[in-house]
């Protein structure tokens, strides 16, 4: 394995950037294999970038980590919102705080379907690996000494519902909002006034749950976001076709950074955060491409943004200005 300097050795002769020797902190601090092996490629290891020097590799890691500080607070704050608007309604479905309640009355999407056929087969089991997880989190939560879950757990209580959402990762609520019926998914839309035309059967929030939550743990384990290569699923065409009719921006493509940044506004409004705050959130992602702008090539920026993304701001803050 080589030692520091060796590496920068191998940067200038095998890469053929450009490196000083006062920037070997730099290079100690990002790291060689997270900082120039992680970012020195859009999307896919086989599109490397042509950086030239260690300023361009810099700039793009910097680009990168004030993206992730400008969205990680929005993400947390819908992650939280969204767990508030699906237990109330849940709550409302099936008039019980009690957990097994909640999975007899509300946790029953697998009922939609004819008994034995495929497709409740999959929901059942689906419903089964999430009641296994929801003991396994609290089991976790037990043994180190989770307040809220000790306290029930201590006292021989059932633990509530909204105690469990405390506890339950993105992915896991996601799971948990996929086994519910469709009149707690159409009650959730109705709280997010989400368009009925486009989400009749209630699945529209679920699509956005899982569409961030790649976003919101790649954030929260420091992987890397300025090129959107932390999605695990393909983004559901109906998410797409939402958000092109609701904010009338056509180029919406969740390769790019933007289309996430399209979403977060769109779900900001929808839980009736002021414009002001959503234009301030464009207006900050807006200054940081300009500034990853002035130190790195057009050609670098278009690949890692798109050419519409100029386009794309000024119409999202005309859907925030007239929504």
């Amino acid at each position: 394995m080589l030692n520091i300097r060796q590496m920068m050795r191998y940067l200038r002769n095998k890469h053929h950037i450009a490196i000083k020797s006062r920037q070997i902190k730099d290079l100690r601090n990002m790291g060689y294999y997270h900082g120039y092996k992680g970012y020195r490629f859009i999307r896919d290891p086989k599109n490397q970038i042509p950086l030239n020097n260690f300023d361009e590799l810099i700039s793009i890691i910097n680009f990168d980590m004030k993206l992730k500080a400008l969205i990680y607070p929005q993400i947390m704050f819908i992650e939280t919102a969204l767990k508030n608007y699906v237990l109330e309604a849940v709550l409302d479905d099936c008039s019980s705080e009690n957990l097994n309640v909640v999975f007899a009355r509300s946790l029953n999407f697998y009922k939609s379907f004819p008994t034995g056929s495929v497709q409740y087969k999959k929901h059942f089991t689906k419903r089964l690996a999430l009641r296994g997880s929801i003991n396994n989190t609290l089991k976790r939560d037990y043994s180190q000494h989770n307040r809220i879950v000790s306290h029930f757990f201590d006292h021989d209580r059932e633990i509530p519902i909204w105690a469990v959402f405390e506890s339950l990762t993105l992915g896991e609520f996601g799971n948990f909002f996929s086994c519910c019926n469709k009149d707690v998914k159409l009650h959730t839309s109705h709280l997010l006034d989400l368009p009925t035309n486009l989400d009749a059967d209630g699945e529209m929030t679920r699509f956005i749950i899982f569409t961030l939550k790649d976003l919101r743990n790649a954030i929260a384990h420091n992987n890397i976001i300025f090129d959107a290569r932390f999605g695990t699923n393909e983004v559901g065409k109906r998410l797409i076709q939402m958000l092109r009719s609701e904010t009338s921006i056509q180029n919406i493509d969740f390769k790019y950074i933007d289309a996430y940044i399209i979403l977060i506004a769109y779900v900001l409004r929808k839980m009736y955060v002021t414009k002001t705050e959503c234009k301030q959130l464009v207006n900050r992602y807006n200054e940081i491409k300009d500034e990853f702008r002035e130190q790195i090539s057009s050609q670098i920026w278009n690949q890692i943004l798109g050419t519409g993304t100029r386009n794309n701001m000024i119409m999202l803050k005309d859907y925030i200005s007239n929504s």
